[in-house]
């Protein structure tokens, strides 16, 4: 008689390989993207919520399984854990997964109207561009592969949220704020990989300028937590508390710069991009006008 544990056993180890893609993202692009959504929209429903977060979530693994697909020399060194380099999947495997999960998006926008199906086109077309045609060779062109794919994450979350096919002023300034954000500070995430970009010879901020990227981060942190602030409307204690949040990371970055230490102040500068994701609710209830 078949032992019933070893089909509960392999389904098991499916769910912890899915999960172990898209593990590191969860505090940096998941749970930061629903909570934008939420702060933005005009009203939150239950079921529009949990809608979000699954539109948002298999979008991230597809997003995991291209990347990670492409890098899995690099993670032998940064990312040890993930299922490529411990042997869990091979890279066809996941190459056949990713493309299929693709028009798995394509469909399931689509069933969300227009303006989300645009999201995950737009998103895709990021995806191809920074992966399969090495975009994310070049600073420039990575970043702004980087920005297109957030937004889009933003963009379809929002519309899902809002239950139409567009998005209020409010939300796109708001959307447009975090566009540039990300593309002026998303290198926050290179310093700890300097590594194993090294070996895959991607040129990254902190590769071609050491100093000068860290000196970066300790002017822009503070400047753009003033600049949203002010454009929130936060109250004189808000305002200066996100100052100083701002402050402390990016004196963290130039202070500290070791690999550790950048893991640390990169999960730290994921606090400080959460909290400035949630600044514009201001714009819609005041909550944080103190």
């Amino acid at each position: 008689m078949p032992d019933p544990r070893i089909p509960f056993s392999r389904l098991a180890f499916h769910l912890e390989t899915i999960y172990l893609f898209i593990r590191s993202d969860y505090k940096t692009i998941f749970f930061p993207v629903i909570i934008f959504a939420v702060a933005i929209a005009p009203s939150v429903e239950v079921k529009q919520l949990i809608h979000a977060a699954i539109w948002v979530w298999i979008h991230l693994l597809q997003f995991n399984l291209s990347n990670q697909a492409h890098s899995a020399h690099e993670d032998v060194l940064n990312k040890p854990w993930r299922p490529l380099p411990s042997g869990r999947i091979t890279v066809d495997e996941t190459s056949r997964f990713r493309w299929l999960l693709l028009i798995v998006c394509l469909c399931l926008s689509g069933w969300h109207g227009a303006g989300v199906l645009s999201a995950s086109a737009v998103f895709s077309l990021a995806e191809i561009l920074h992966e399969d045609l090495r975009f994310n060779s070049d600073p420039v062109l990575r970043n702004l592969c980087n920005v297109g794919g957030y937004l889009a994450f933003e963009l379809g979350a929002t519309v899902i949220l809002s239950s139409k096919t567009s998005v209020d002023r409010t939300s796109l300034v708001a959307l447009l704020s975090s566009g540039l954000l990300i593309l002026t500070t998303i290198h926050a995430q290179d310093f700890a990989d300097v590594n194993g970009d090294s070996l895959s010879g991607r040129r990254t901020f902190p590769i071609i300028a050491s100093e000068g990227s860290r000196l970066y981060m300790l002017a822009a942190l503070p400047i753009w937590s003033i600049a949203l602030s002010m454009l929130w409307g936060l109250g004189p204690l808000c305002g200066t508390l996100f100052f100083l949040a701002g402050l402390f990371v990016g004196s963290r970055y130039y202070q500290f710069r070791d690999e550790r230490h950048d893991q640390s102040s990169y999960l730290i500068y994921n606090v400080w991009l959460l909290a400035a994701h949630v600044l514009p609710m201001n714009a819609r209830s005041r909550l944080l006008g103190w």
